[in-house]
């Protein structure tokens, strides 16, 4: 991939998709509006050094100043993650304005895969799918989808998560990605995750127990359909929520969401962050725990992948 103007691939992961090694994109929004102060930049550095430790190279995206970044250096990856930085959180829909402006945001799941097929990186590690949300107490349905799923229906990047947070209407998510023909992989496991917890109860569309498996599974699809793949996998099982505190903190957080009238994007950042509070940070630490995995697993599957 050559750098243009408004998208900057950096030179090393120029020179490994040059040389068909395994590349993994990474988002930014994690960092820059999902963890703490201190703590978002050393998970941003530990992400980074496990996809390398599985052997392929990490590519954090975001946009800084109107060009796309694919991959950062150390300074950027500081700025993406300085509070004072006020960088936008960026859907696949903001990024033409965003750039066009010349302006800044940290890329959501949508947005990282949009600019990492541009790129030509086919694999991306993130934490949990955004999906259908749940109605507010008081209300019968919600119209609010996370672009995620419409992204993943039009892309045919490989997202390895932990499934979808918890905080979402899951069963609704899973139907919209099977209306969509994007088959959900379940990493060593036939039950769909949901985020802090390991099993939704819910079946995904097939069992892989292995990066071999993976791989070969992403590669027949691509032969047959240009929709993406979600590869879950379960958050560690010594970081797993105890099913009674994740369920009181959920009906805590839908009741606070009511009362304050939140609504679209703000949505997600205001439960997580009751979660995270509301549990002592035992949801912080879970997160901190299933992003980790994620990556380097999908580092693995990458490497598998990879021509060379």
């Amino acid at each position: 991939m050559t750098s243009t103007s408004h998208l900057n691939v950096s030179p090393e992961v120029a020179h490994a998709l040059a040389g068909g090694h395994g590349v993994v994109a990474l988002e930014s929004t994690l960092l820059a509006h999902g963890l703490p102060a201190g703590r978002n930049l050393e998970v941003g550095l530990r992400l980074e050094r496990v996809v390398r430790e599985a052997g392929a190279i990490p590519a954090t995206i975001a946009v800084l100043d109107g060009v796309a970044r694919i991959g950062l250096d150390r300074a950027q990856l500081e700025r993406v993650c300085d509070p004072g930085a006020g960088l936008a959180k960026l859907s696949r829909r903001d990024l033409g304005a965003t750039i066009a402006l010349g302006r800044c945001g940290a890329t959501t799941i949508s947005a990282t895969s949009a600019l990492a097929h541009a790129a030509g990186i086919g694999v991306f590690g993130t934490g949990g799918l955004g999906g259908v949300h749940l109605p507010l107490p008081g209300e019968q349905v919600s119209w609010d989808v996370s672009a995620d799923l419409g992204t993943l229906a039009a892309l045919p990047t490989l997202v390895v998560c932990s499934g979808v947070k918890s905080v979402l209407d899951i069963a609704a998510t899973l139907e919209v990605l099977e209306t969509h023909s994007v088959p959900v992989l379940g990493y060593r496991t036939e039950h769909f995750p949901g985020f802090y917890r390991r099993s939704t109860g819910l079946p995904v569309s097939q069992r892989v127990d292995d990066p071999a498996e993976v791989a070969a599974a992403v590669r027949a699809h691509r032969r047959h359909a240009g929709s993406g793949l979600l590869l879950a996998n379960p958050v560690p099982a010594e970081y797993e929520l105890d099913r009674a505190l994740h369920d009181r903190l959920l009906a805590e957080g839908m009741a606070k969401l009511r009362a304050g009238g939140v609504r679209g994007s703000d949505v997600t950042p205001v439960l997580l962050e009751h979660f995270h509070r509301a549990s002592a940070g035992a949801s912080l630490d879970a997160n901190e725990a299933l992003v980790l995995a994620n990556a380097r697993l999908a580092a693995e599957v990458a490497v598998e992948l990879s021509p060379r």
